[in-house]
């Protein structure tokens, strides 16, 4: 989650309205010719993540070029849903119920996951999200993404900053949209039940998009905070650490998610205060390492953009096609789901977590920008875990 806004707190309370729709009878498709594989993606609107999808897409083609599954190709399918409600909701039968979708692979969605978790539970279809950012992506046994998502992300950055960095009088500033505020609370929570600690002080009334975020800047240092833990889409952490150096505050410790994890905003920062730490979900982009190497070269062969998003959906598509190999017979929905659902766990250097269906990747690599850089660097040789 990085680099694009993830939209606004009203978009996603329209969205949250509307979990459920009417059933399409939706065939388990595949059997035949070619394997259909859908994604729901916010391409368009006010919040996009391209990258994902497109990553997929570069994956599944090399895929088919090297022959497919004995031949038998997969026809990829992503569509956008504008980061509307309906438009998500009508995409997801689209792709399940007309074009008879095995499975879903690479999305990634302001809003999809809430709206359609219950009518992917009723046709009986799995996804695998290659960024997951609504709760619904992590509440839902038919849906299970291939990164952090931004609730496990806030547990990881409280608990680097209290047990890594040794910080004390650690606030928090959420930016809530929807019906995250109970599960953003189980995160810091969760912090709290793995290091004894307590945020000094929650704003939990920090909005999307403010054109001055110094109100709320002002009032944390009035609080007497040494470290703020934020959960901004990057515009607004753009705004927040301005308004921030505008009023003189240079020793203050940020620390972010990845939904800021950047070169955009590394340059957009002249001054990182004590220092902007981020847990990256992925193995850091911005490090040229042999682990990244597959992923880089084919995202720079398909001009896709270096980031966390793309490396989701190069996960998402990687995982997706391992377990394809392993099924005996037709690949039909109901074969695909039953594969995902008994996968072995696997095994990538790209993240901390090895992935299983259903099982929630919990590890972030370190990673800060200094005061003057405009890069980030690691800070650590390992991945953190949650817990650890």
């Amino acid at each position: 989650m990085n680099k694009r806004a993830t939209g606004t707190a009203a978009l996603i309370a329209v969205a949250a309205l509307i979990l459920s729709g009417c059933a399409d009878d939706g065939g388990s498709g595949g059997g035949g010719g070619s394997i259909v594989v859908g994604s729901v993606n916010t391409i368009s609107g006010p919040a996009t993540f391209p990258e994902a999808s497109q990553a997929a897409a570069a994956v599944f083609d090399a895929f088919n070029e090297d022959g497919g599954l004995n031949g038998q190709k997969i026809d990829y399918k992503a569509l956008d849903d504008k980061g509307d409600p309906a438009t998500a909701t009508a995409s997801a039968r689209e792709l399940v119920g007309s074009d008879g979708a095995v499975a879903l692979v690479g999305s990634a969605s302001l809003i999809e996951c809430e709206i359609n978790a219950k009518y992917y539970e009723q046709e009986s279809i799995l996804s695998i999200p290659g960024i997951g950012v609504d709760t619904g992506c992590f509440d839902s046994e038919n849906i299970s993404p291939a990164n952090v998502g931004p609730f496990n992300d806030m547990t990881l950055t409280l608990q680097y900053g209290s047990e890594v960095l040794g910080l004390d009088d650690i606030c928090v500033l959420l930016e809530i949209a929807g019906s995250t505020r109970p599960t953003y609370q189980a995160a810091i929570d969760k912090w709290t039940e793995i290091t004894g600690k307590k945020p000094k002080y929650v704003d939990d009334t920090v909005p999307y998009g403010a054109s001055d975020y110094t109100p709320y800047i002002v009032k944390a240092r009035e609080q007497g905070c040494k470290a703020l833990a934020i959960n901004p889409v990057e515009p607004d952490a753009i705004g927040q650490v301005k308004a921030a150096n505008a009023q003189g505050w240079d020793d203050v410790t940020w620390l972010y998610l990845t939904s800021v994890y950047s070169e955009n905003f590394a340059k957009a920062v002249d001054n990182a205060g004590a220092g902007i730490y981020v847990p990256a979900e992925f193995y850091p982009f911005t490090d040229d390492n042999d682990i990244n190497k597959d992923w880089r070269a084919l995202m720079e062969k398909n001009d896709i953009p270096l980031t966390s998003f793309s490396q989701g959906g190069y996960l998402a598509a990687t995982y997706f096609i391992e377990v394809l190999k392993s099924i005996k017979g037709d690949i039909t929905r109901e074969s695909v789901t039953k594969a995902l659902q008994g996968m072995d766990p696997i095994d990538n250097p790209m993240v901390g977590t090895p992935y299983a269906f259903g099982t929630q990747n919990t590890a972030g690599w370190p990673i800060i920008l200094k005061s003057g850089t405009n890069a980030w660097e690691k800070v650590a040789e390992d991945w953190l875990r949650i817990g650890e």
